[in-house]
């Protein structure tokens, strides 16, 4: 069931590597309130390696965004939504 893996973040895969994070924030903020985005760069070369993570206030926005998300297009490019796993 998906409830059991809900979660109020989310892992977003298939970005542009021209994807920033004040970009993923504005867009996934259209579905609530996004308390962090992190967009995951190479530690040599700085650029983004095409996926990131936003985690959202409430459980119910991060749902939100995932059904309302998945597969859409930004930046030229089809988005992968999923809960993210907790490490």
């Amino acid at each position: 069931m998906a409830w059991r893996h809900s979660s109020s973040k989310l892992f977003v895969g298939g970005l542009s590597y021209d994807t920033n994070e004040p970009v993923l924030k504005e867009v996934f903020g259209q579905h609530g309130e996004v308390i962090e985005v992190k967009v995951i760069c190479d530690h040599k070369s700085g650029k983004s390696k095409g996926y990131g993570f936003v985690h959202f206030i409430s459980e119910d926005s991060a749902s939100k965004a995932l059904a309302e998300m998945n597969g859409q297009e930004l930046d030229g490019r089809n988005i992968r939504i999923q809960y993210a796993n907790k490490k």
